[in-house]
């Protein structure tokens, strides 16, 4: 039998009497396991919004987008770039005009991002889903019609069922902007709303969907020319470096974390940030257990001399009491996270604290990742064992005490 372990467990579950160490040793362990059952739950509520927000984002983006690696416009005749569309497949990939224009709707004017696309775009049930007023509709018969971003079509005061034209101006960037007349360098074109959408990228707030053709003469743009490419599969029938190697260095392949690079970095640093006030907590809350642990090799004084006594070394009592105190803060943090997983999973299944306000869900939504858990466990693993080392260097002085 190790006997480190065995003094340990038996200072551990001693029940011959209750004194004041005894008290601080179960405060300790009971504050370590709030503290651990409010990491995994804090934690679980943060991923269930972190899922939501995700799902929001990946509801209507593409899966993948191909975008120059210098200047603005790809060329639909490239090797590379022709050779790359015809793997992923038809009527998954789309040609994608974008720019930013000036709009008038009635009186309103505002800064907007047209984004100029094919025909069978406003099929894809991605986006038809995100439609909140209207239809995606981006011709009617031969005439174009637009859909509008929720926010911009909210500052425009524009719906759909008004007769009133949209109105796109864009400057020439084949003309030189007269000083006397500078309107005369504006290309103008005229367009009706026939839907608004709900966009939650802030890239996309602003942004009005209309047909290529109208985009093209809009940015004086040549058949076969497009600012990037957007793909919408499931399953890419390339793999993503593959892709990236058959376009090159002249071009840039994203997928949606790099599409949403700054909105998921700023997830994780809220989470993380998160988690280190509340280890903190947990570290404040482990200095109870230094106190207890001091407490108790005072108190055992006489048995360290007879453990002395007995041939034991230092090192070995030192581990005695380190496991002593590591047991108490691993007891705690063992029943914290227990209880943590339980009151997730009650809140997952009977939705019992509703969420205020109108949102999305009407309750506070969980999902508990393996990851949170084991970096729990593992954080208050490190702590206790800090917090119980600390006091046992005093072991030494009572060794070298005379007898």
């Amino acid at each position: 039998m190790h006997l480190p372990s065995f003094i340990a467990r038996r200072y551990l579950f001693s029940n011959a009497h209750r004194n004041v160490i005894n008290i601080i040793s179960a405060v300790s362990a009971v504050a370590i396991g709030i503290g651990c059952m409010a990491l995994i739950v804090i934690l679980s509520v943060y991923n269930g919004f972190d899922q939501i927000v995700e799902s929001s984002y990946n509801s209507y983006i593409p899966d993948y987008v191909i975008v120059p690696a210098k200047g603005k416009i790809i060329s639909l005749s490239d090797k590379k770039v022709k050779s790359t569309l015809d793997a992923l497949g038809p009527g998954s990939v789309f040609p994608v005009l974008e720019e930013t224009v000036y709009v008038q709707y009635d009186v309103v004017q505002s800064i907007a991002k047209i984004k100029g696309v094919p025909a069978g775009y406003d099929t894809l049930s991605r986006l038809q889903g995100n439609i909140i007023d209207g239809d995606f509709e981006l011709s009617f018969g031969e005439l174009p019609r637009a859909v509008v971003e929720e926010n911009l079509a909210a500052a425009l005061l524009l719906r759909p069922q008004f007769s009133t034209p949209l109105e796109i101006y864009l400057p020439s960037r084949t003309e030189d902007i007269s000083l006397m007349m500078p309107q005369s360098s504006l290309l103008s074109e005229e367009i009706r709303p026939a839907g608004i959408i709900r966009l939650s990228s802030a890239e996309d707030k602003g942004t009005i969907y209309i047909p290529d053709s109208i985009a093209r003469e809009l940015m004086e743009y040549q058949e076969g020319e497009c600012s990037k490419i957007e793909v919408f599969i499931n399953e890419v029938s390339l793999p993503a470096k593959k892709i990236r190697e058959t376009l090159g260095e002249g071009y840039v392949l994203k997928d949606r974390y790099q599409q949403n690079e700054t909105v998921y970095k700023m997830m994780r640093a809220e989470k993380f940030a998160i988690y280190m006030i509340l280890l903190f907590v947990v570290i404040v809350i482990s200095v109870n257990l230094l106190a207890s642990l001091s407490m108790l090799i005072i108190e055992k004084k006489e048995d360290i001399k007879t453990y002395q006594a007995m041939g034991m070394r230092v090192g070995s009592i030192r581990k005695s009491f380190v496991l002593h105190g590591w047991l108490i803060c691993m007891e705690g943090a063992v029943i914290g996270i227990i209880v943590g997983l339980i009151l997730c999973w009650i809140q997952y299944q009977f939705h019992l604290i509703p969420l205020p306000g109108n949102f999305v869900v009407h309750h506070y939504p969980v999902v508990v990742k393996l990851s949170d858990v084991l970096l729990t466990l593992l954080s208050v693993a490190v702590i206790g064992f800090i917090m119980a080392y600390i006091p046992t260097r005093s072991i030494r002085a009572i060794f070298n005490e005379k007898q």
